[in-house]
């Protein structure tokens, strides 16, 4: 399946429901899967399993709806330096995960960068990420929320990612993403 477009506002659906995961570069081991009308992960081994997008993106909007356990560890990474090696050490890490041992780095924040004000729980309920990266500004909104708004150049653009992790023994949660779309800026 091609990727949907809606030309009119200028969005490209990647994942429609259980539709799309074939617009994603695989990297790793997590079960991906079309399931309950979302694209789902709950198994894989360490932190790098993700939905890779094909195409580098540079200035974007990207929405993204998600439902995630209490217990994920999950994320959206934008502008990856290495689209099979992503980590926090060559992207931005939106991230998803309610638990994290610094609550100021869990969900909303940008890990390792810019701490989420105010500190949110997504677990166990869907919830909407809107990321926008324009140049050096990155801002992120959740349900509706601003949690983040920051300036940085390290990383000037590349595909963005779709995260199911996994932390060494501790089971990494379910993680499911019903809608994504992304605009051009």
């Amino acid at each position: 399946m091609e990727s949907m477009y809606d030309s009119a506002a200028g969005w490209t659906t990647l994942i429609d429901g259980e539709k799309g995961i074939e617009n994603f570069n695989i990297v790793g081991t997590a079960n991906w899967r079309a399931e309950g009308g979302a694209i789902v992960a709950d198994k894989g081994t360490g932190n790098a399993n993700y939905l890779v997008s094909k195409k580098s993106y540079k200035n974007f909007q990207l929405r993204a709806e998600f439902w995630a356990d209490h217990t994920t560890n999950s994320g959206i990474y934008i502008r990856a330096q290495d689209p099979v090696k992503i980590t926090i050490a060559n992207a931005y890490e939106v991230n998803i995960y309610d638990q994290a041992p610094r609550p100021q780095f869990g969900t909303g924040s940008i890990v390792n960068v810019s701490p989420a004000m105010p500190i949110y729980k997504t677990g166990g309920k869907w919830n909407t990420y809107e990321i926008t990266a324009n140049d050096t500004h990155i801002k992120t909104v959740l349900n509706g929320v601003e949690t983040n708004t920051m300036y940085d150049s390290k990383f000037p653009a590349g595909p963005f990612a779709l995260q199911f992790g996994n932390r060494g023994k501790q089971p990494g949660g379910v993680i499911k993403w019903r809608k994504v779309q992304i605009k051009e800026l």
